[in-house]
């Protein structure tokens, strides 16, 4: 699995993934999350801009999509809960999988902990397949954040941590 950044020229093979995710969810009783029309393509055109939108490819096909940063998460600063710690993390955003690849998420996570190992993501309170991989692949629930258009979402953290760093930053 190659995980790579996405270019603009990538979006006709994304957005197809992103509407067979919406259907999935749908059928798996999540109908509200993404809705019919969610991430908009002007998202993707901002993430792709950003630098922090990344394909997976397998066979020279794009069978995986999410969004990457590290740094602040705006709609983290306030929880209803509490973070498992305030270190410097990871957000990982829109990931989604064409059908044809199994282990999306955990190639992404694979991915994403190279660059640190404290990650944080949210979920729809009815996508519990997500919830189930989340919690399966060493996340821990930690509360409830509201997106932008103000609906509740849960949040979750992973923090691998590792001997060789102190646990407090001086």
């Amino acid at each position: 699995m190659n995980i790579r950044k996405a270019k603009s020229e990538d979006l006709k093979n994304i957005l197809p993934i992103y509407a067979h995710a919406r259907q999935q969810m749908a059928l798996m009783g999540n109908p509200g999350q993404w809705g019919t029309d969610k991430p908009s393509p002007a998202t993707l055109r901002e993430d792709i801009r950003k630098g922090s939108l990344f394909v997976m490819e397998a066979a020279g096909e794009i069978t995986g999509v999410f969004a990457f940063f590290t740094g602040e998460e705006p709609t983290y600063r306030t929880i209803d809960g509490k973070w498992m710690n305030e270190f410097p993390y990871g957000v990982i955003h829109r990931i989604a999988g064409s059908g044809r690849q199994k282990g999306i998420l955990k190639h992404c996570l694979q991915f994403c902990s190279a660059f640190t190992p404290n990650l944080r993501i949210d979920t729809h309170e009815q996508n519990a397949v997500m919830r189930h991989l989340l919690k399966k692949n060493g996340f821990r629930e930690c509360g409830i954040i509201y997106v932008e258009d103000k609906t509740p979402r849960i949040a979750f953290q992973r923090y691998i941590h590792d001997p060789e760093i102190p646990d407090h930053p001086d």
